[in-house]
């Protein structure tokens, strides 16, 4: 099969030279070009190496955006361009490879996506840990109702970051929960759907950028429901990242630290699905964060391809970002 021809939009996320490794090292993928608006980032971008070294930097976004060969785009800018960007190559017709999270702007991230949906263009987010080994099984016990009716789920993902980086993270409301916790709200709606109410605290207690939500908490309410995630930007490395679902029939903790993970804690009340009854500890594929990257690309290529359908439907990448702009306050609905 012909390679899908990609291209990159933006170098500023956080994840933005792991997803152009990924497109450089899958063979179902041409990588075309970069295009990155900031002169001064493309100059520090150019002279970094690696992934870096042998790519075309687009003097003009209409080379990429105007070009009919590119069927595909990564959407890599910062939190605070990349809505816009995202927006620019629907418009242009390109499927988009989009990192998280979608932007502030509610009703511009729903023109974006209705748009996306007339024109069949698809949108994949930048929601690495859908791929994860771990997450996936938790999620299939959840939904197969191996563990009863969930009651609770408890998310822990906190972070330790540069005074730099919170100074630019600082411009959004909730600071570090805006940044990372749509990770984690991606699987809590995946298990339990939209919230009946949500409940945001955000607080600066390093001091280091007083304007920056450093220590911070999200609630989510359902009928019969609640999940709490979790999130600060100065826990000691490595950080010892948490995922929990609790049912009535069982329990499924993704022991810490979740990210790269190796098993879960699995207690049954009663012995069904192959599992016995009481603890056992359920190993995994250790997978790196470059694996899940690759995982990532290979779900989004062979959605272009018609090999399979969407790991998650468009109305739960609406769904995600509502939620997030809920908790942090942006939107009230």
């Amino acid at each position: 099969m012909i390679p899908i021809r990609m291209a990159q939009y933006g170098t500023k996320h956080g994840h933005a030279i792991g997803k152009l490794l990924s497109m450089q090292t899958n063979p179902d993928v041409e990588v075309v070009g970069i295009y990155e608006p900031d002169p001064e980032q493309r100059r520090r971008m150019q002279q970094a190496g690696g992934p870096l070294d042998t790519v075309r930097w687009f003097d003009d976004k209409r080379e990429m955006l105007d070009d009919p060969t590119i069927v595909a785009i990564a959407s890599e800018g910062l939190n605070s361009e990349s809505l816009e960007q995202t927006a620019e190559i629907v418009a242009a017709g390109k499927h988009a490879w989009y990192d998280k999270p979608a932007g502030q702007d509610w009703p511009r991230w729903q023109q974006v996506m209705a748009e996306a949906q007339a024109r069949q263009i698809y949108v994949q987010m930048g929601y690495m840990f859908r791929y994860h080994d771990g997450f996936r099984r938790i999620a299939d016990w959840a939904k197969s109702g191996l563990l009863g009716d969930i009651f609770s789920v408890r998310a822990h993902m906190s972070t330790w970051i540069s005074q730099a980086q919170r100074e630019v993270i600082s411009e959004h409301k909730a600071g570090i929960f805006y940044d990372l916790a749509g990770h984690m709200l991606d699987q809590v709606v995946w298990l339990l759907g939209r919230p009946n109410r949500t409940t945001g605290f955000f607080h600066n207690h390093a001091g280091i950028v007083p304007a920056f939500a450093d220590n911070t908490v999200g609630v989510l309410e359902y009928d019969k429901a609640m999940a709490i995630v979790d999130i600060a930007a100065m826990e000691t490395r490595p950080m010892a990242r948490r995922f929990e679902v609790y049912g009535s029939r069982g329990s499924a903790i993704l022991l810490e630290p979740f990210e790269p993970g190796y098993e879960i804690r699995l207690c049954l009340e009663e012995a069904a699905g192959g599992y016995q009854q009481g603890e056992q500890r359920v190993p995994f594929a250790v997978q790196g964060r470059q694996r899940l990257y690759d995982l990532e690309l290979e779900a989004f290529v062979a959605v272009l391809q018609g090999k399979q359908p969407p790991d998650r439907p468009s109305s739960h990448e609406l769904l995600v970002q509502e939620t997030l702009l809920r908790t942090t306050g942006h939107i009230r609905i």
